[in-house]
């Protein structure tokens, strides 16, 4: 039996295969949901890489998709070198038990510090940017009791109550989640704060490429590895539209509890945090609120069982799709997100083949993904 706070069994990846993991992640139109398939499919991230180009064609594409090449990948490793961090890949040894649970975790993780806090108890604290005196206040306090009780902190080491809750939980344990590359840090205010994460001995985390400079569309993706990382989510500030609840609705999805923080009716920050409490969330007013929930569930509760995705054995789709059949599934398709087994039904044709069928269509850059396993086609 595995020591409380040793990382899962696991296999890492060689050399080579780091850099096809890293080459088809890093390729056009290729997502978590699109990795795992590609690889289910051919057996390896090489062979996917090589079928990337005709399955693009496939799905419809007019151009040749972009796949990234040995040269690319092997120079951002290199570059992860020498900022001292390194990619741990999904089933690795070092890749976090908890994400690994969760639907479509990402398949590779940038890592700069060290990487055993992620196989602690977390906890992620989000909330407003312009966060009031009083909540920064109350995020430091919930995240140094938070760390006194044995549990790491994790955030998005944004502005008001992420940067609040990260420099309280330096001593005791804190995860920093970048919506960028790890060279490119954002907000640029925060600098020191990240520097201080990795040399506190805990650690800063991303799944997209370094070089990466965040957008706007880029921090939702953020905060589903935030939430992702948390046996629960406490949302101290939020307006009624923010990203902290766009968190909250992520952690919801994936099992994880979520907790919030009463304010004033009065203050427009508290609009967020009072309707989460309307719609279930559980009320915190002290640590202890959330500790007690969460500390049953110190031991994962069987979170090592994780979506791990192994090379070696290929999983047939089916065999690919006449034209008519692929037809026949692009036209029951529209802009309105369907559930994958509707699809099927609607159809007649089978799982493989139509699993196969929306693989070229992501590939092609034609399909988009929602949350449930719906899917929808984009114009």
């Amino acid at each position: 039996m595995n020591p409380p706070d040793a990382p899962p069994p696991g296999i890492r990846l060689g050399p080579e295969q780091r850099l096809a993991w890293l080459r088809l992640i890093r390729s056009e139109n290729v997502g978590p949901v699109t990795f795992r398939a590609l690889i289910n499919r051919f057996g390896s991230a090489q062979e996917a890489l090589e079928a990337l180009p005709a399955l693009a064609r496939q799905g419809g594409s007019t151009r040749a998709v972009r796949v990234v090449g040995l040269e690319a990948a092997e120079a951002e490793m290199g570059l992860a070198e020498r900022l001292g961090a390194r990619f741990v890949c999904l089933g690795e040894p070092d890749y976090p038990a908890i994400l690994r649970a969760a639907d479509a975790p990402p398949p590779v993780l940038a890592i700069m510090g060290d990487a055993a806090v992620l196989n602690r108890p977390t906890v992620a604290i989000v909330g407003a940017r312009n966060a009031s005196l009083a909540g920064i206040k109350f995020a430091r306090h919930i995240a140094a009791e938070l760390g006194r009780a044995g549990f790491v902190v994790v955030s998005g080491v944004a502005r008001g109550i992420d940067a609040a809750a990260h420099e309280a939980s330096l001593d005791s344990g804190t995860i920093g989640v970048f919506a960028g590359g790890l060279d490119r840090p954002y907000p640029r205010e925060n600098r020191p704060l990240m520097r201080r994460i990795v040399d506190s001995g805990s650690c800063l985390v991303s799944e997209m490429p370094f070089g990466w400079e965040p957008r706007a569309i880029d921090f939702p993706r953020r905060n589903r590895v935030v939430a992702g990382l948390a046996l629960g989510l406490l949302v101290v500030e939020a307006a009624s539209r923010s990203g902290s609840l766009i968190s909250a609705r992520l952690a919801a999805e994936m099992g994880r509890l979520v907790f919030a923080v009463p304010g004033s009716p009065l203050d427009p920050r508290a609009g967020g945090t009072n309707q989460l409490l309307k719609e279930g969330s559980l009320l915190v007013t002290e640590a202890s609120d959330i500790i007690d929930v969460l500390r049953p569930m110190d031991g994962r509760l069987g979170l090592r069982a994780g979506h791990d995705i192994e090379e070696g054995e290929e999983e047939m789709m089916g065999a690919a799709p006449t034209d008519s059949e692929r037809q026949r599934i692009i036209e029951a398709l529209g802009p309105t997100p369907v559930a994958v087994d509707d699809l099927i039904e609607h159809t007649g044709a089978s799982p493989g083949t139509v699993h196969l069928t929306l693989l070229e269509l992501d590939l092609a850059g034609r399909l988009e993904r929602h949350s449930g396993g719906r899917v929808s086609l984009l114009a």
